[in-house]
């Protein structure tokens, strides 16, 4: 009865081993090959051909294997991607789909004129909109964002604003297309705007060409 037992245990062994052996070199002769292979969808073709190049700066290694954390922080550094999303194709590919930053406004910045992105960066690019407003002056993005917030939230579309001039003082004065400019103070910014939009689409006021909001609870109109 041992000796038969003994016999078992032997061929438990053996069949183990050799499953093993087979296993191993399934393993060792399988070769996953590297990344060779992207596709990008939301941008044209050269903004695709330039991150393109920037995420093959990095060792991509195979699909498995791929340092996500890397190739995210590559996208994210491209200014024109306001979101992505990433799916690994088997093989060897690898297919991005990128929602484009929208260029909100134009700046100059050390002599040279910029794009704000919907993304809060500041972008160089060879597009040319006419239409976009013109910001004058330094201001933080986030400055930027809460005055196109007020703007959003009013009687005024953003597309009738043609120049943004942001002071040192922290406040605003906003030109339209029609030449008016509207000035603005550094607090209650949102509730003084919406006082002087009542002036503005006020006819007894048309030829009004500033319309002063500084002080508190009153309006100033100069000619």
């Amino acid at each position: 009865m041992q000796q038969r037992k003994s016999k078992k245990i032997l061929i438990y062994f053996f069949l183990l081993f050799v499953v093993g052996s087979i296993n191993n070199i399934n393993i060792n002769s399988l070769k996953l090959q590297n990344i060779n292979n992207i596709n990008i969808i939301g941008l044209d073709i050269k903004e695709q051909s330039n991150l393109i190049k920037e995420i093959k700066n990095f060792n991509l290694n195979n699909i498995f294997l791929i340092n996500k954390s890397d190739l995210v922080n590559e996208i994210e550094s491209n200014s024109l991607v306001e979101n992505f999303i990433i799916f690994r194709r088997y093989p060897s590919s690898l297919d991005i789909n990128i929602e484009k930053t929208k260029f909100l406004a134009k700046i100059n910045k050390n002599g040279q004129i910029f794009y704000l992105g919907s993304n809060g960066k500041f972008i160089k690019n060879d597009f040319l909109n006419n239409q976009l407003p013109f910001i004058f002056g330094n201001p933080d993005v986030t400055e930027f964002f809460k005055i196109k917030e007020i703007i959003d939230k009013s009687k005024i579309s953003y597309t009738e604003i043609k120049n943004l001039y942001f002071f040192p003082s922290q406040r605003w004065d906003l030109e339209l297309r029609n030449n008016i400019v509207i000035k603005l103070p550094n607090e209650n910014t949102n509730l003084a705007f919406n006082l002087a939009i009542e002036f503005l689409y006020n006819n007894e006021f048309k030829d009004n060409k500033i319309i002063d909001a500084r002080i508190k609870n009153q309006i100033i109109l100069d000619d």
